[in-house]
């Protein structure tokens, strides 16, 4: 699989329900089966696919995704019932029921897909927290170079001694 491939993987995996997940029509096309298929699979093998690797959709959760990503509508080819989506673990599970060399090929892509958005995720979090430590650490010499600089150009009072001689007739 190619990389170009591999990214189409990464765009197809969602966040739902604080999981990253992909959907049953997404994974139907990486395995190289219909849709309809795949569910046929996954309901002759519901035993293995407990909440944590699979969950179908809420409407709303099914409205929200048609809203972010340019699917066909309801009633004009799109599927009449509500898809399913699943984690990694889950994707690799299908993988095993459909058993085609396809899918199982395949899935060795789709869980390198998930290692890379995970690799991604935790090296923007490492920089977030490198950047904070930054910030911590030079807000306080920032603040010592500035109070420097107020202080030099802060105008002194003028002084009311007198240098000189002074005449006092």
């Amino acid at each position: 699989m190619t990389h170009l491939q591999q990214n189409n993987i990464q765009n197809s995996i969602h966040v739902l329900r604080n999981q990253r997940v992909i959907l049953d029509a997404d994974l139907a096309k990486i395995y190289g089966t219909t849709t309809k298929h795949l569910n046929q699979q996954l309901k002759r093998n519901l035993n293995r696919f407990p909440e944590d690797f699979m969950f179908q959709l809420t409407e709303e959760e099914d409205k929200y995704l048609r809203t972010q990503t340019p699917q066909s509508e309801t009633g004009r080819g799109g599927s009449r019932y509500l898809p399913y989506a699943f984690t990694e673990h889950g994707a690799v599970m299908l993988a095993s029921v459909l058993s085609s060399p396809v899918a199982v090929a395949t899935s060795i892509q789709v869980v390198r897909a998930f290692i890379s958005l995970r690799q991604m995720l935790s090296s923007q979090a490492e920089l977030a927290r490198k950047l904070d430590l930054l910030e911590r650490k030079y807000d306080h010499q920032f603040k010592i170079v500035f109070d420097a600089i107020r202080e030099l150009t802060l105008i002194p009072e003028k002084s009311k001694k007198r240098i000189g001689i002074v005449n006092e007739d």
